[in-house]
């Protein structure tokens, strides 16, 4: 099993960074993996800033990470939209509308796109969009994160609002991000998900996500995790880590048993 490793999957809020603040150890860790030949793709459902603006805090904080390594659930959630020929409301942060800027968002909206946007979620926003929804859009969801670490505590992701909009509106979601099969496999890029391993703290997203393709599942100890995770899914995390330091020193010691 571990002479098959080729593919890390790595998540970022919560298992390299948490805001402006790295994770001990994980720049350091990170340019181990580097070395070990290995095939890196950073994969994320964060929606709090476009692609440029995340590659730029990390640049920043000081890890090594090329633009195009990293996959975001709003870069899937782009390519939906100009795939299907959509013109979404998008209930997005401003700090990732960059992302979306070339595309026509104007009235009528066929669709309602909806991310992780503090300052949209509030009732004049949220009953727009619901009565969008009942004149026909389709709701999707960049991605349906209950919650995520911020240096202040845990704070509601998304999901909380994609729930109270198909309650309300009688409609389903379509989630786009992690966890997915679509998006891992995409992540992927046709290695064999037994030659992959998935790196991160949320253990439905990132792990039970990933396991369901057939990913091995690194859980970490750090960001989301709360004590317990580890038994929310079945199966368990292929392994549990302090952090992300111990995982990759994990995913070491199985590439060398070569």
């Amino acid at each position: 099993m571990a002479s098959k490793i080729k593919t890390v999957l790595i998540d970022l809020s919560g298992t390299l960074h948490i805001d402006n603040t790295v994770i001990p150890g994980a720049v350091e860790a990170l340019n181990r993996l580097r070395r070990a030949d290995l095939h890196i793709k950073f994969v994320t459902n964060t929606t709090k800033e476009s692609k440029t603006s995340l590659h730029g805090r990390l640049i920043n904080l000081g890890f090594e990470i090329k633009k195009e390594e990293i996959f975001s659930s709003l870069s899937a959630a782009r390519e939906a939209i100009i795939s299907r020929k959509l013109n979404p409301h998008l209930l997005i942060d401003p700090a990732a509308m960059e992302d979306f800027e070339d595309l026509i968002m104007t009235e009528p909206f066929d669709a309602v796109v909806v991310g992780l946007a503090p300052d949209k979620f509030n009732y004049e926003e949220l009953n727009k969009a619901f009565r969008l929804l009942l004149n026909g859009a389709s709701l999707i969801a960049v991605h349906e994160g209950r919650y995520y670490k911020r240096q202040d505590g845990l704070a509601l992701g998304p999901g909380a609002f994609v729930k109270g909009l198909e309650y309300s509106a009688n409609v389903k979601s379509e989630v786009i991000g992690k966890p997915t099969p679509e998006f891992f496999n995409t992540a992927l890029g046709g290695i064999p998900p037994e030659e992959a391993v998935m790196i991160g703290d949320d253990v439905k997203d990132d792990i039970g996500g990933a396991q369901a393709v057939g990913i091995k599942g690194f859980l970490v100890q750090t960001g989301k995790y709360r004590p317990g995770d580890e038994n929310i899914i079945t199966p368990p995390p292929t392994q549990l880590c302090p952090s992300f330091v111990e995982a990759v020193e994990e995913v070491l010691q199985m590439v060398a048993k070569k």
